[in-house]
């Protein structure tokens, strides 16, 4: 019998990866294209939607190539995932053509948006429908600016001659010629304006935002079949596109996320922390914003997100501008070479304190110096700085929802410091698993991509696979809950 292989696209903002997976999710040939974005005045943030299309294109023709030269069966890539950087978004007209360059959910362009929605009072029907804030970060706000800033956006919506749609939507229209203009679930709950309870786009939103004529994706699970594709003959036979996702959703569902309790955390230069909730919708009163997690056709869970604002970036700085370590690595064995912190606190708010504090204006600090400190302290104290932040985010979650932490999952570069792993699982007296997947993301969409085309048979399978973890297990060590303590004191003195 001839085996199944899963095309799988991460298309982040950075870069455009893409891999080829087998029927045990192990990685058969991978490749990746770089992503250019650009930056004006004001806080824009824009890539050129043609450019991400095309950065797919030159991706997958590279992992094609690599996948050939191992002598594999291109004929044998029956299904495609797709796995995306969320918030960005196009809007084209109707003939595919884009009406202005992406929105990059880093742009700030709409803050005044933001105030003045805040001021008219709809914080809370918003994060009623959609689970979310009113924050530049989701992409409604930033097309209210296009809509009030660009003419032909405007006409263009008024006459209901405007798409919209984040960058899955985006691609499935790209690569299906025109003929699929879908988004799945995740996507969708991250634009402001999906209701989270109806799993549609909401009308009155749409109408207090003057955005009613806008034409707009169907939603559907994340795990459905969205279309098909030769990508641009590529391919002799038509993939079909059976998974798509936002990336931080994907990651989630990669690692296993897939019962309420399970939470990840991805450790980059900021941390994105996302704990399954299961099948009901909780509000967070603690700084948390509600999302879906991942949906199948029969299933839809939900999930409570937080975001660290800073936490790799802390031992960069350290690094680049104080001189501390010559590597980034180096910083694991200097915090091991002190007993403890010697007292020593670093809250590295240097772009303010994001979830659950939001202490936005806040500035970075070291406390607790004196002529016994060495550089060694102020290391380990930032690295402590990232296991008493996500700590912070996982009691705000556990109190949110009544939901005890089952363990977390992590990925990201910071995984390598065993150092924040065994402190990390300490303080939440969890196991703290990392499974050494590099690209969860594309393994997450390649997942829900075989669920739905019937190469995986069930979520149990799927647990079944990548069984070679590294877990940190809880130590029993006292000191720390005395460390959060003070953790904890420090960030209440503002």
């Amino acid at each position: 019998m001839q085996p199944s292989y899963i095309l799988s696209i991460d298309q982040g903002t950075s870069s455009t990866k893409t891999l080829i997976f087998d029927e045990a999710g192990k990685v058969r040939a991978r490749a990746s294209k770089p992503l250019t974005s650009y930056y004006a005045e004001g806080g824009f943030v824009e890539q050129h939607p043609e450019e991400i299309y095309h950065s797919v294109l030159q991706s997958v023709e590279q992992c094609l190539h690599e996948f050939n030269a191992k002598g594999e069966p291109i004929a044998a890539i029956k299904v495609c995932g797709i796995s995306n950087q969320r918030e960005t978004f196009v809007v084209w007209d109707e003939h595919g053509v884009p009406l202005y360059n992406a929105v990059v959910w880093q742009c700030k362009r709409s803050i005044a948006v933001c105030e003045r929605l805040a001021k008219e009072g709809l914080q809370k029907v918003i994060k009623t429908k959609t689970g979310l804030i009113i924050d530049p970060y989701f992409s409604a706000t930033k097309l209210i600016w296009l809509y009030e800033n660009v003419e032909k956006v405007r006409q263009a919506i008024n006459y209901g001659k405007a798409y919209f749609g984040t960058i899955d939507t985006w691609l499935l229209y790209k690569l299906t010629n025109g003929q699929s203009y879908f988004t799945d679930h995740t996507n969708a709950s991250r634009t402001l304006f999906f209701n989270l309870q109806t799993l549609q786009w909401d009308a009155e939103l749409l109408s207090l935002f003057r955005l009613t004529h806008l034409n707009l994706p169907e939603p559907k699970p994340s795990s459905s079949f969205f279309g098909e594709s030769t990508f641009n003959g590529l391919f002799h036979h038509p993939v079909k596109i059976t998974g798509m996702i936002g990336d931080s959703h994907a990651a989630a569902f990669g690692e296993g996320c897939i019962t309420p309790g399970r939470a990840k955390a991805t450790l980059g230069t900021g941390c994105s922390i996302m704990m399954n909730i299961g099948s009901a919708i909780k509000a967070s009163e603690r700084g948390m914003v509600t999302t879906i997690c991942w949906s199948t056709e029969n299933r839809v869970d939900y999930a409570l997100e937080g975001v660290i604002v800073t936490c790799g970036a802390t031992i960069e700085w350290l690094k680049n501008e104080l001189g501390l370590l010559v590597e980034s690595k180096d910083s694991e064995r200097m915090a091991k070479a002190v007993p403890n912190n010697g007292g020593v606190y670093f809250v590295p708010a240097f772009s303010g304190l994001g979830a659950p504090h939001w202490q936005m204006n806040r500035k970075a600090s070291i406390s607790g110096l004196t002529f016994d400190s060495t550089k060694n302290h102020i290391v380990r104290a930032a690295l402590e700085s990232i296991p008493y932040q996500i700590k912070d985010v996982i009691v705000a979650m556990e109190e949110d929802t009544g939901i005890s932490l089952a363990e977390l999952m992590v990925n990201g570069g910071m995984t390598s410091n065993r150092f924040v792993l065994q402190l990390l699982a300490d303080l939440l007296g969890k196991p703290v698993v990392n499974q050494g997947m590099p690209d969860v993301s594309a393994l997450g969409a390649a997942y829900l991509a075989g669920l739905q085309a019937g190469i995986y048979k069930n979520l149990d399978q799927l647990s079944q696979l990548h069984t070679e973890k590294k877990i940190a297990e809880p130590s029993g060590d006292q000191q720390v809950k005395a460390w959060y303590t003070a953790w904890q004191q420090i960030i209440a003195d503002t």
